[in-house]
């Protein structure tokens, strides 16, 4: 089942810092970013962050799921969905602990 779009939204509507959030839809579900970086999956309507030792800390319990067959197993974030504050604070401590995203390389055309 793929995600919702208003799921998506609003998930985006719940991090405070909107302005450094986007999500692009891969395969049917969706990847969020902040900062450019990738922090979380939404894969069948449930979110998925991408797990840090920062982040561990800050949940405490944690309930690690592969978002899809194949996967590495991600945070799966069920009970706080509609607590704002605790969100945005899990997203912002997840960007910060991320390295940077890698420079794309240029692609050499063929002639």
């Amino acid at each position: 089942m793929a995600s919702d779009l208003s799921f998506v939204e609003f998930i985006v509507e719940q991090i405070e810092d909107t302005k450094n959030i986007r999500f692009r839809k891969m395969f049917g579900e969706y990847a969020l970013y902040c900062n450019d970086k990738v922090v979380a999956l939404i894969c069948d309507n449930q979110l998925f962050v991408k797990p840090t030792k920062e982040g561990e800390l800050f949940i405490g319990e944690v309930n690690k799921q592969a978002p899809y067959s194949g996967a590495k197993p991600s945070f799966l974030i069920e009970n706080q969905l509609e607590d704002k504050g605790w969100i945005s604070n899990l997203i912002r401590l997840t960007e910060e602990s991320l390295p940077a995203p890698k420079p794309k390389k240029k692609r050499k055309t063929v002639k």
